[in-house]
């Protein structure tokens, strides 16, 4: 439903915009059925003092799996917005953003987008055990960063509503450089020049403050561009300094303008979020609900499948898998609905008409001299979902046609005994024709 999207979905069954792919599934009655009665904890045991009661234990089994996944050195927490318009008391509205109205989650990811950790907002943010209360923002940013290890320097990045210098000492004391725009109210102890100032001395211009917090040293730097912008680090600083090019209204070109090191390290690095807030905007599931919990099920639904895809291409990339064989997000997306939709399907029932491929005119013919075991259809095998190969304890004729050898390998999904070995290799043949 998210890939081919329709207004309401009753109309996937209906005469006039019937989908096959959804309503050969299940019927629709069924489908409404399962939608409204679908609940993820026992309404019975209330808990009034949790908001997020009725997801906590999706919640709960979510998270250790984000957490286990391999961290990179570069990561970012910043907010997201869940898209939801109705009556809920957890709803925020946040002006700024492309979705103004819904749920905010504060989000640990890397700069790809993938999630490694998630909190919902609801209302409160304290800190957590054994660290000390430096404010609601500094709180959540404590709280995501403790699936960090200290140990294998990771540099973490956040914006300027979540930075203070109590921060940057909290986690400075977990063993966690970071870097962060700031908010000049925020930076005791650094002095900075006007904005005023710096437009006269022109666009490029910056100034360097240090400051010793519980004996942790933060570097903080002001730069001019169209305004002034302040950054806090406790492992980077101005220098090196680069050149970047800007457009000048009144030369009416480009022109070449000075950047810190430690502006380049948060532009090129801050934009995780974003980027997972873009990959799921892409193939959205937009399912109306007044329950507040299908929204979050439907959003969780679409991050663990843009996390599947971000661990797919990482896997492609370690194993030399060229960009064009491998599957884009939306390709991703339908073969995971495609191969859930294959789930407890007879494999073995015949398809009425004639055959579509060789391979299964070659096994009719087969049939027909005496029994013989059924193969899969031309989809199921060229799926490429969960054909594994696996060694069974009795060896059987190959099912490849015009093969006549016999071994112990058979493929896990269709159940069939192929050949796999430095001489022949059915397996592959078998499941690419």
């Amino acid at each position: 439903m998210s890939v081919i999207r329709l207004p309401r979905s009753r109309m996937y069954w209906s005469n006039a915009c019937r989908v096959n792919q959804v309503a050969d599934v299940m019927p629709r009655d069924r489908w409404e059925e399962i939608k409204h009665y679908i609940h993820f904890n026992d309404n019975t045991a209330t808990n009034n003092s949790d908001r997020l009661f009725k997801i906590r234990r999706l919640i709960d089994s979510l998270l250790p799996k984000f957490q286990a996944l391999p961290q990179d050195q570069m990561l970012s927490i910043d907010e997201q917005m869940v898209p939801f318009k109705g009556r809920s008391v957890l709803k925020q509205y946040i002006p700024k953003k492309p979705y103004k109205w819904g749920y905010k989650i504060f989000v640990l990811c890397d700069t790809k987008g993938l999630v490694h950790s998630f909190d919902i907002y609801a209302g409160t943010s304290d800190p957590p055990p054994g660290s000390p209360d430096i404010g609601a923002s500094g709180n959540i940013v404590l709280k995501l960063a403790q699936v960090i290890e200290g140990s294998v320097n990771h540099l973490l990045y956040f914006d300027n509503w979540f930075s203070s210098l109590d921060l940057f000492v909290a986690l400075a004391n977990r063993g966690i450089p970071a870097l962060g725009t700031v908010r000049e109210n925020r930076l005791r102890g650094c002095s900075f020049s006007k904005d005023k100032e710096l437009k006269k001395k022109g666009r490029g211009t910056f100034e360097e403050q240090q400051a010793v917090v519980d004996r942790v040293e933060i570097r903080a730097v002001k730069w001019f561009d169209n305004r002034g912008v302040n950054v806090a680090s406790t492992f980077a600083s101005a220098q090196p300094v680069s050149l970047i090019e800007r457009w000048d209204r009144k030369q009416r070109r480009k022109v070449s303008v000075e950047c810190p090191s430690i502006i380049t390290l948060y532009n090129k690095f801050m934009g995780g979020v974003d980027a997972l807030d873009a990959l799921i905007a892409y193939y959205r599931i937009h399912i109306r609900s007044k329950k507040f919990y299908h929204r979050f099920f439907f959003h969780f639904v679409d991050m663990v499948v843009v996390n599947g895809w971000l661990l797919y291409r990482r896997d492609c990339d370690n194993l030399n898998v060229p960009r064009k064989k491998q599957k884009d997000l939306l390709a991703f997306k339908a073969s995971i609905a495609q191969s859930l939709c294959m789930q407890g399907k007879d494999l073995s029932a015949k398809k009425r008409g004639r055959p579509s491929s060789d391979v299964e005119r070659e096994f009719q013919k087969k049939q027909r001299r005496g029994p013989t075991k059924a193969i899969p259809t031309k989809d199921v095998r060229a799926d490429a979902v969960g054909h594994w190969p696996q060694i069974d304890s009795l060896r059987q004729c190959c099912k490849f046609p015009k093969c006549t050898g016999h071994t112990s390998f058979k493929c896990a999904k269709c159940d069939v005994h192929l050949c796999l070995n430095k001489n022949k290799n059915c397996f592959c043949a078998f499941h690419e024709c």
